[in-house]
């Protein structure tokens, strides 16, 4: 019987230490995770623009505009995150995040006659 306490106590201590682990090697490889997740939206949105004949120069000359006018600055950084294609060209949408002052900021550009406009 003692046999048996002893085991599950050494089985109880290496679920534990497993567990303490796990986690400590999960909250150290968090940060490249995050980074290569945001790495592949921004891909996944750049392809999908792409892919529907978008041309990402005008784009992005459109959300720098729509910032220097709404900020009176131009964007520290540009990242176009979501592509919206609904039916029809004129509802199509761009999303892009804009780093202004040190402050992300959400920007929606719309396609209106063929010109991208604010959302």
């Amino acid at each position: 019987m003692l046999w048996l306490i002893i085991v599950l106590v050494v089985l109880a201590v290496l679920v534990v230490g497993g567990i303490i682990a796990r986690n400590r090697q999960l909250a150290s490889t968090r940060p490249a995770f995050e980074r290569a997740l945001a790495q592949v939206d921004h891909d996944l949105a750049a392809a999908a623009a792409n892919d529907r004949g978008w041309d990402r120069s005008v784009l992005e000359a459109a959300a720098r505009q729509l910032v220097a006018e709404r900020f009176g600055t131009e964007p520290e950084e540009l990242t176009l995150v979501e592509v919206i294609d609904k039916p029809g060209t004129d509802q199509d949408q761009a999303v892009f995040t804009a780093r202004v002052g040190g402050q992300p900021e959400r920007v929606v550009l719309g396609r209106r006659e063929g010109d991208w406009i604010a959302a």
